[in-house]
């Protein structure tokens, strides 16, 4: 069976939590969270943030915010969840960034949203960061294997050619000999 690398596993870890992989695809997952501890944390975290995604479309219970502050679910609130993304990627104008700062800073749900897609992104960035350090090193060492091996190779036809060569000069030579000799 073909075992997976913590890099494929950390790219398929969304559609294994949402259940969307074959069950043998799954199994294989399984099999490395239970043996390599950095992919576990991994998946842990990601597992935490989508959790908490999930949760923000339900009440949250008056227990899990200080007394004296308010979740409001209002149309700022939507308007909120609506450029959220565009917020994060730096789409928006000036006086829209305000609005979503002053709707972050007023509302704790959507303050802990913000807070939730941060760690995510910065999850993405670095598996983004370590794929890439990773893919440049093997890529290098690659690349100089191909150079040795392409070095190496080209020596063996060289030293055949000179040898046929100096095959002919010596066959050129010797029938001329022969030829000298029947004369």
């Amino acid at each position: 069976m073909h075992e997976l690398t913590c890099n494929q596993v950390v790219t398929l870890l969304t559609f294994y939590i949402e259940n969307k992989l074959s069950t043998k695809l799954s199994r294989q997952i399984q099999e490395h969270l239970a043996i390599c501890p950095k992919c576990m944390e991994k998946y842990k975290k990601l597992q935490k943030i989508l959790e908490n995604f999930s949760a923000i479309k339900l009440k949250i219970s008056s227990d899990e915010i200080e007394p004296d502050e308010t979740i409001y679910e209002t149309p700022q609130y939507e308007t909120f969840k609506a450029n959220l993304s565009a917020y994060i990627d730096n789409e928006l104008s000036d006086m829209e960034n305000i609005k979503i700062k002053k709707i972050a800073i007023s509302n704790p749900l959507a303050r802990r949203d913000l807070e939730n897609i941060y760690a995510f992104k910065q999850l993405l960035q670095s598996s983004f960061n370590k794929t890439k350090n990773e893919l440049k090193q093997d890529y290098s060492k690659k690349t100089l294997e191909k150079l040795y091996l392409s070095k190496e190779a080209d020596k063996i036809p060289q030293f055949y050619k000179l040898m046929g060569i100096f095959a002919c000069l010596m066959l050129v030579m010797l029938i001329g000999l022969l030829n000298m000799l029947n004369f």
